[in-house]
């Protein structure tokens, strides 16, 4: 089942149910927001699922075209927003940059933030901020949501509470970074609003869907060319059934908690990846090029975003067709 959230002037849209080929949408009665669905997930789905059929084979007579510029973030606002660092292969490197070991606890143990969630990014809207010096990069992950989690959910236990699948352009201000954790408080500057692909997925329609992975390509076109293509399911040392454990550890998850993977990348049979201009599969950062940079050159070259610059992101399935709709946002100055 695909699900989506349209505009409406309200804060919190307008729930739509969305065919298999992102072509035709529809209201349903009842069911007003992204947030009420997933309170009450248990009730809800099954009818939800059957809509989903009906509208795929075209039985809906109410039903209209899909259009993406339309849609909010599935979730406009959230409870909770967790974004992990699965890929671990990303930690490495940007320690590796900054000549800093990385611990071994690293590969046993998820890092994990909370990012704000009041506010996200619709899919199509501009990043908007105030300078284009503080570094601004954007990062392609993976997220899903979940129904509520009980505090010390096992990790296999926990997948069983993955409602919902989608992208996330998770927008980092790489020049506030060293600053804040030099406090020794973690992000928060330097993690402005996020913003989600314009349809979420439940994970019986993904069949590259397994245990806790979703195994196909991440594509990220920068200024519109092919910047990174690298593998969701390779190099993820963390699975969703570990992360969202991770995140109930000490607490409870409320429905329509957001967990992240953290940035996608792939070693691609090298020490820390290849450009797709080399025939790598490339990045899902402006950062994991400049490290690279960095070690290989002993600085950076490649800039980091610009007022004006372009980044999209997008999966498709094996007959090519996109899963979750396309991420595709300018910067621009607020």
């Amino acid at each position: 089942m695909k699900l989506a959230t349209y505009k409406n002037g309200s804060r919190d849209g307008q729930l739509v149910v969305v065919n298999k080929t992102l072509t035709k949408a529809c209201f349903v009665d009842g069911v007003p927001t992204m947030q009420y669905a997933i309170d009450n997930w248990a009730g809800l789905e099954s009818d939800l699922q059957s809509l989903y059929a009906k509208l795929c084979e075209g039985e809906v007579d109410d039903s209209f075209e899909f259009e993406q510029t339309l849609c909010e973030s599935p979730l406009p606002r959230a409870y909770q927003w967790a974004d992990g660092s699965a890929y671990v292969n990303h930690v490495e490197l940007v320690r590796k940059a900054r000549g800093a070991e990385m611990p071994e606890s690293f590969w046993t143990d998820p890092l994990m933030y909370q990012g704000g969630s009041d506010d996200f990014i619709a899919p199509c809207d501009d990043i908007e901020l105030p300078s284009d010096e503080w570094g601004i990069d954007f990062e392609g992950e993976i997220a899903v949501v979940t129904d509520d989690v009980p505090m010390s959910v096992s990790a296999d236990d926990a997948l069983a509470h993955v409602k919902l699948i989608m992208l996330v352009n998770d927008v980092s201000l790489r020049g506030l970074i060293p600053g804040e954790l030099a406090k020794g408080f973690g992000f928060f500057n330097s993690k402005p609003a996020s913003a989600f692909s314009p349809v979420a997925v439940t994970p019986d329609e993904l069949d590259d869907w397994k245990d806790g992975k979703l195994n196909l390509p991440l594509i990220s076109h920068y200024n519109g060319a092919l910047f990174g293509k690298p593998e969701a399911g390779e190099d993820m040392t963390f699975h969703f059934g570990q992360l969202i454990a991770h995140a109930a550890k000490s607490r409870n998850l409320g429905a329509g908690a957001i967990i992240g993977s953290g940035t996608v990348s792939n070693k691609q049979g090298t020490e820390y990846g290849t450009a797709v201009t080399e025939g790598g599969v490339g990045y899902s950062c402006i950062a994991e090029v400049r490290m690279i940079e960095t070690i290989r050159d002993g600085k950076p070259s490649t800039s980091f975003m610009k007022f004006g610059d372009q980044i999209r992101m997008e999966m498709f399935d094996k007959n090519e067709q996109s899963i979750f709709g396309a991420i595709d946002q300018r910067v621009k100055q607020s």
